[in-house]
Formats: structure tokens, C-alpha cells, sequence
């Protein structure tokens, strides 16, 4: 009980200016919660999502919103020494889960070819939206942050030929009513990774079976390449990414060349 509540002040002291105050931003920036909302904090086992759970645990205790919280740890076929560490963690950090299974690893292992990430990810999506339903939820907690963000911003710039990024909530198309948050939104992932190592935390990598398989071409993956890029970036300007987050939220429409919305596409010179 003490280390939990050593583990729990370090958000609020140690990490105030890294960890609390940008989640705090984001939650009222983008009006992630209101009044009477039923939440499902998703944890995967990693240091993102569990952080994510003990700061919602937090505001939920403290904040200006009355609103409930379920803690929920899909098994999509862990080893059992993975779940075993799943339920160690929350037990340190008294985060009460609750497991549901499903069979995403054994489907995405049949269907075979390439990389099985994209499958899995979205099967993992569906699973979630329908046992957070069942539980009374109306909305999913991700544990998605700052780097997740910027990262997708560039790779949908130069690999995908458009301007989008990773939003702070959605509305579910095939959930109605279902809303997916990202309350991380405006935290660094190196001061997640600080967190987590000034607590002598330690949580899974990835549970994923398939990770060894695929583990030769570690290397190769687009997103450690934007990662890769950005620390590069950084070295010369601090604030490269800092200025990509910002510049997601000022685009200057005058000086765009084209864009699409609900289908529809239209170009500048359409006005000019």
C-alpha cells in the first residue's frame, strides 16, 4: 500500500510539470470528459496504459468531474507469464482490472501473411468497444501520447501523400454511442519512460506472440523511423516536435493546395 502511494504522488510531485499538468491540459483542451461519463481505461500491460489508468484514477478521485471508471485488460492470448505480469503490475499500483478473453491471436495467426500489427489492432478495437459497452461504458481510455501523434502526423506525410494526424477522441462508426479518448495526448513518451524507471517500475514491451517473427525487421518499421527522425531533429532543434504537435493545430487554410472532408474534395482555387 505504501509503494502504491509513493508510486501515485510521484504523478502529482516528481512529475507535475512532465506528466499531471499535460494530461490535465488535455483532458479540458479537448473536452475528453463531462458529467456522468462511464469510462474504460484499456491497458494493455505497458507503462503507457497504466499510467494513464492511475492518472484517471487520480482525477476521478480529485477532479472537478463526477464520472466512473472500469479498468479493462483484454487476454488475446497472452503467455502466461505475461498475464501473470499484467496482474502483478496492477496489483502494485492498485489499479483493479478486469480480464475478458478473446481469440485475436489465434485468428490473426491463421489468417497468416505480412505484418500481423494492422489486423490485430483493429480486431483489438472492436473487442474493446463491445466489452467497455457491456461493462455500462460509454466511452474507451487509450493510452496513445504525444510521440504517438507527431509520429503518425509524419508518417501520413510521407507515406500516405496527406496532412492527418492521430485525434484526441473519435466518435465510434460501428459503436453508436461509443467514444474513443486519448487523455495522454500532450505527454512526452520520455517522461512515461522516466516515470517508470524513477519508481523501479517495470512493464511489458510487448505481449504480442508474433513479435519475434517479425523481430528481424524491427528495423524497418515506418514508425521507429519517424521516432528515429525526430530524435535526430531534436538534437539540432528542441522543439521540432513540439513545433509539429502545434502546427496540427494551426494550419493555415489559406496556404493549403487542396483537401477533402466527408468526401468531397476541393482545391484553392476554387476561392482564389
Amino acid at each position: 500500500m505504501q509503494i502504491t502511494t509513493e508510486i501515485e504522488r510521484s504523478i502529482i510531485k516528481k512529475f507535475r510539470k512532465e506528466i499531471w499538468c499535460p494530461f490535465i491540459k488535455a483532458v479540458k483542451r479537448y473536452e475528453l470528459l463531462r458529467e456522468g461519463d462511464r469510462v474504460a481505461v484499456c491497458i494493455s500491460g505497458g507503462k503507457d496504459s497504466f499510467l494513464l489508468a492511475k492518472c484517471m484514477q487520480e482525477l476521478c478521485r480529485h477532479g472537478q468531474y463526477r464520472f466512473g471508471l472500469q479498468f479493462i485488460v483484454m487476454d488475446p492470448g497472452y503467455a502466461p507469464e505475461n498475464r501473470r505480469r499484467v496482474e502483478e503490475n496492477a496489483a502494485l499500483l492498485g489499479v483493479p482490472v478486469r480480464f475478458f478473453e478473446s481469440d485475436i491471436f489465434a485468428v490473426v495467426d491463421a489468417a497468416g501473411g505480412g505484418s500481423p500489427c494492422y489486423l490485430c489492432a483493429r480486431m483489438r478495437r472492436g473487442y474493446l468497444y463491445e466489452f467497455a459497452k457491456a461493462c455500462g461504458c460509454n466511452k474507451i481510455a487509450l493510452g496513445h501520447h504525444f510521440d504517438d501523434a507527431v509520429e503518425t502526423t509524419l508518417l501520413s506525410m510521407f507515406y500516405g501523400a496527406e496532412i492527418k494526424t492521430m485525434m484526441p477522441k473519435l466518435r465510434s462508426t460501428g459503436h453508436p454511442g461509443m467514444e474513443l479518448i486519448r487523455p495522454l495526448y500532450a505527454v512526452r513518451e520520455r517522461d512515461i519512460s522516466a516515470w517508470a524507471a524513477y519508481n523501479g517500475l517495470s512493464f511489458l514491451h510487448c505481449a504480442c506472440r508474433f513479435t519475434e517473427r517479425v523481430a528481424d525487421k524491427e528495423e524497418e518499421s515506418k514508425r521507429r523511423e519517424m521516432k528515429a527522425l525526430l530524435a535526430q531533429l531534436e538534437q539540432t532543434n528542441p522543439a521540432a516536435a513540439d513545433n509539429v504537435f502545434r502546427s496540427m493545430h494551426n494550419v493555415a487554410l489559406e496556404c493549403v493546395l487542396g483537401w477533402r472532408k466527408g468526401g468531397q474534395r476541393g482545391t484553392f482555387l476554387e476561392e482564389y
